[in-house]
């Protein structure tokens, strides 16, 4: 399971509130590891008022929240069920899991905020021997075969009786020899 971006619909008005009550649910139920960050989409805009120009920021998608995270069953309880949370956008009915966003909508949506994603510094080469850090291969030494920048993963050969095992693993599942 892979980690993506998913939308909540909330009540209007409610998007601060349901971002710190879904923070404060990820803490108490130990969900760090399956939701990640939550986010209320906000640009800078000027508004005129009484012949003053102020600076003020404002919700890009009033109404929305953005949710990274790894879809369980668990997860999506844990979304669902928080004060202000009316449901997913993306889910065809009761039970349904949502469609995650496309990267390409996250990189522009984090665009406009001003935060771009931040990709880690890959040192990483085709040919490259690494050893892999993930089970059941932990401690395998590899071979870099191919490295995904995008999806953030390497394709590695893995030496197993005799033979070239190909073996897809993120890149902090292995590490430099």
């Amino acid at each position: 399971m892979e980690k993506k971006w998913y939308v909540v619909h909330t009540y209007s008005g409610y998007e601060n509130k349901v971002k710190t009550n879904l923070e404060k649910r990820v803490r108490s139920m130990e969900m760090q590891d399956k939701i990640f960050r939550v986010l209320v989409p906000v640009e800078q805009a000027v508004e005129h008022k009484d012949g003053k120009r102020k600076t003020v920021m404002r919700k890009v998608f009033p109404g929305y929240v953005l949710v990274e995270m790894i879809m369980t069953d668990d997860s999506w309880y844990v979304v669902r069920n928080t004060p202000g949370v009316t449901g997913f956008v993306g889910s065809s009915g009761a039970g349904s899991k949502p469609t995650p966003l496309m990267p390409e909508e996250v990189q522009a949506i984090l665009r406009q905020m001003g935060m771009e994603e931040t990709r880690p510094q890959v040192d990483f080469s085709v040919g490259e021997s690494v050893r892999v850090k993930k089970e059941p291969f932990t401690d395998f030494v590899a071979t870099v075969e191919e490295v995904d920048l995008d999806r953030q993963r390497l394709r590695v050969l893995v030496n197993m009786f005799g033979r070239e095992t190909p073996l897809e693993v993120e890149f902090d599942q292995v590490e430099k020899l």
